[in-house]
Formats: structure tokens, sequence, C-alpha cells
């Protein structure tokens, strides 16, 4: 009965890994239950658990949700398409200057929102604002590929960006504040680093002046974003002002979380409220009833993450962490910096394998029954966050990030191969990794 349990959760986890990654039009978060469903009914994860579980991710999701829910009513503002406006505005006319741009807006997109959220935001506008001029496909990538990396990567730095890493937190009992002072200044050195070596790789195929943009081809996209065509809500003599109002809001929601948890106020209660703020504030101006949120939030998120959880918790029951754990316990115990490297490159083998979410799940239930003592326990952590946030982008299939960018590519006609993307990620995430890895182990190492 043993064995047989076991089986059950293994083919549960590999299967639901398989239908994830082959996305046969698909919600992620069907195969993740069905998953789920099985792993429960071996038994190797309990009722008791199921409550457990929903302790571990009930905050992670809420705080999601709600920065979702923002997301959302900063498109009914008309926010996307004036940031559109604006990216074409700042390049004036250069294809390098739009680089720069395209990668600021990413990683503010992914600091304002979080990285699944990022990537379906940014990119659909980047397809229509490219599109727009008419680019060739091969000038197209450099703008699409940088933009998608950065805008995954970037959740790295504040683990607010990141529901996953908002779970392992919550495992590893450290809050969002001692997170962000450890891991912000190395993962943002990280990312300056990966922007200028994907700089590098593209620099031939950049093009120097931009062709003007088409007028009205911005109503005709008909990807999978929600921008409509017809006027802006907000008067265009009014935009700036209104957005960058809107903006600073965001900016001190984003901040007031840190406060939260500095002070250790619910950080999950204190993005709720930011949210409330906002909705109550689109329905004062442009009288829109928060109701459509029940319509336009995507619910399946905190579905599949706690589906993902049950199957990780039962590979967790049956004995796969004590494995690990009999491994690697030699190897982080060693030193800092074998702890840091060894376990960001074991969660970027592990994400590039089965995707980032139950990799570092994984790696975090392993962490905590290590027995580290607590400068260790936090370098290996946040070492697993880089390799699950940062490492994972060596393919495609690493993160659910990457498997949306190359849906919404698809859609909008845009053909990127796995040569084309491996050409440029197999040189620029190794290298990014490593050294974030050794810079994350002397900061931390310092501030300490």
């Amino acid at each position: 009965m043993h064995d047989l349990m076991i089986v059950i959760t293994i083919l549960s986890f590999l299967c639901t890994i398989f239908f994830i990654f082959w996305r046969p039009h698909v919600n992620e978060a069907i195969p993740a239950t069905i998953g789920a469903i099985f792993v429960l009914l071996s038994g190797s994860v309990s009722i008791a658990d199921l409550g457990m579980i929903t302790e571990t991710i009930g905050g992670a999701a809420v705080t999601i949700m709600a920065t979702i829910v923002m997301a959302i009513v900063l498109e009914s503002f008309g926010f996307f398409h004036w940031a559109a406006e604006q990216l074409l505005k700042k390049a004036k006319g250069s294809g390098i200057r739009l680089f720069w741009y395209t990668n600021l807006f990413c990683f503010l997109m992914t600091l304002f929102v979080n990285n699944d959220g990022s990537i379906l935001i940014t990119t659909p506008i980047l397809l229509m604002l490219l599109g727009s001029m008419g680019l060739k496909n091969h000038q197209k990538i450099p703008y699409l590929l940088s933009g998608a990396l950065i805008a995954t990567a970037s959740s790295a730095p504040i683990g607010v960006s990141n529901i996953v890493n908002l779970i392992a937190l919550k495992i590893v009992e450290m809050d969002l504040y001692m997170h962000t002072a450890m891991m912000f200044v190395p993962a943002s050195l990280g990312l300056l680093l990966l922007v200028c070596l994907l700089f590098a790789s593209f620099y031939r195929v950049l093009p120097r002046k931009l062709p003007a943009s088409q007028p009205g081809y911005w109503g005709y996209y008909n990807g999978s974003h929600p921008l409509k065509e017809g006027a802006p809500p907000i008067a265009p003599e009014q935009q700036t002002k209104f957005m960058r109002n809107i903006l600073i809001f965001v900016f001190g929601v984003r901040v007031s979380l840190f406060v939260a948890s500095y002070i250790h106020f619910p950080v999950s209660a204190t993005a709720v409220i930011g949210s409330v703020l906002l909705l109550a504030w689109r329905w004062f101006y442009l009288k829109i009833s928060p109701a459509d949120m029940l319509k336009k939030t995507p619910w399946f998120i905190l579905v599949f993450a706690f589906s993902m959880y049950v199957i990780i918790y039962g590979l967790h029951n049956i004995g796969l962490t004590a494995m690990l754990i009999q491994y690697l316990q030699p190897l982080v115990s060693d030193n800092l910096v074998h702890a840091s490297v060894i376990m960001g490159l074991l969660l970027s083998v592990l994400s590039n394998i089965f995707n980032n979410h139950p990799a570092l799940m994984v790696g975090t239930l392993t962490l905590t029954n290590m027995g580290l003592d607590p400068l260790s326990l936090k370098i290996s952590y946040l070492a697993s966050v880089i390799g699950s946030d940062v490492g994972s982008l060596l393919l495609p299939i690493g993160t659910l990030a990457t498997l949306m960018w190359m849906h919404i590519l698809q859609k909008g006609k845009v053909k990127i191969t796995w040569s084309q993307y491996l050409k440029v990620t197999s040189f620029v995430i190794p290298i990014t990794v490593l050294f974030t890895l050794i810079v994350l182990t002397y900061w931390v190492y310092w501030i300490f």
C-alpha cells in the first residue's frame, strides 16, 4: 500500500508538469487540480496537511490577487495605452533608446504588480507598439525577449512580486522586509548585468532609427490583452498628471507593504486595503462598479498555487526532501559561498526541468529540515530564489511567465524558436546567476 502511494504521488507530479508544459489550450489550474486530487486519494497528503497548506499559501495568495486587482484598475484608467505612447515619445525615434526604456518599463511593471502580471501587461503593449512601426520579426525579438527576461527576473529583488516567493517566505519564516534588505542590492546588480549582456547580444540587430508609428494601428490589435479601441477614459490634456498621481499612489501602496512587514502588520491586509482604495477611486472617477473584478480577476491562480503545493507536499511526505537533505546538507553546511552557489545552481536546474513553482517549494521545504544555522539558511533560501527567478529563464519552460509569454507571442503572430531563445539565454543567464549568487553571499555576510 505504501509503495502504491509513492507511485501515485510521483506519477501525479510528472503528469501535472507534462500537461502544464504541453499546454493543450487548457488552463494550468486544471491539470494541477487533478494531480492534487490523486495525491490526496493516494494518502500522501492528509486532511490535517490541507489546513497547514491553506495557512501557508493564504497570505501570499491574497497579496498577489490584490496586486492583480490593482493592475486591472490601472487598465480601466487607460494606463497601459498611455504607457505605450510614453515609450514611443521617450525613444525619440532611436531603436537603441527604445531598448533601454522597454526594459526599464518591464522592470517597473514587475515591481509595481508581479512577474506574471507584468508579462500579461507588457508583452501585448510591446506587440502593439512594435507592430505599429511595421518592424520585421527579427527586429521585434530583441525588445520582446529582453523585456520578458527582465520582467520575469525582476521578481527576485522583492519577494512580493512573485507568489511562489511569498509562499517560500512563509515556509522559512522570513518577513518581507528582511528578504528585501538582503536581496534587493545583489539581485538589482544582477539585473543590471543581465540587461547589459542582453544589449551586447542584440546590439547588431537593434534598428538605429525607428520607422514612424502608423496612425490607427493600435485600435486594430486583437491579442489577449484587454486594451480597447475608442477614446481613452481620461481626457488627453489631463492624462499625464492623472497617471502620475495614480503611479504615486501605487508606489505608496508597494512601500506600505514593506512598512507593514517591518512593524509586523499583515502584508496581505495592507495589499487589500490599497486595492480597495484604488477601486473606490475608480468608482468615484469613472463610475465603474467594483463588481467587474469578479469576472476580470484570474482566480485560477489561487487554485493553481494551492494544488501545486498539495502535490509538492505529497512528494515531501514520501521522502523526496529527506533524500535531498542527505546529499545536500554536507555541501551546504561547508561555507556560505558553497551554500549560495550550490542551492542557486540546483534550483536553476530543477526549475528548467520541472518549472520554478514546484522547484522552489521543494528546495525551501528541504532547507527548513536541514538544521542549518540562521545565516546559512537565509543565504541558501535567497540563492534558491535567484535560481528559481533568474536561473529558470534558461529554457522557455522554466517559469509560468515565459510559458504565457510564448503563448501571447503566438497570438500576436511573432515567431521565436527554441534555438533563437537559447542562443541568447545560454550566454546571459549562467553568467548572471553566478554573478548574483556570489554578490549575494558577500552582501549578506557584510550586512550581518
